[in-house]
């Protein structure tokens, strides 16, 4: 697509488009993660796209969000980690789980337009 963003999230950049759910862990703006359909909205946004039209931020965008809805939590698959001691037969396999958060991306906002509008 030639409509997309680029945000600041977890930790983590994500190339989000509008229409599209996303994974992200450690979601700080929303605290209460048992509702669905629950708004947010994104101000870290380092670049927008529209067409062949870029916008770059220093770090950030000014007048720049990101909004959308949260679906659910979720887990990612086990991350395993396996212990082997060959002399002693003995194999163990800790590991954990990551809670992600899956949320769609509703619309992109730039200056108070929403992205694709003329």
């Amino acid at each position: 697509m030639s409509k997309y963003a680029i945000i600041d999230i977890g930790g983590k950049q994500l190339r989000v488009e509008p229409g599209r759910f996303h994974d992200a862990r450690h979601f700080a703006p929303i605290r209460d993660m048992s509702k669905s359909n629950t708004k947010m909205s994104v101000n870290r946004v380092l670049l927008i796209r529209d067409g062949s039209e870029v916008n770059i931020g220093y770090p950030w965008l000014n007048n720049a969000d990101v909004r959308g809805r949260i679906l659910h939590s979720c887990s990612k698959n086990k991350l395993v980690i396996q212990k082997i001691h060959s002399k002693k037969k003995k194999r163990r396999t800790p590991g954990y789980r990551e809670t992600m958060t899956r949320f769609v991306v509703d619309s992109i906002h730039f200056n108070g337009k929403k992205l694709g509008d003329c």
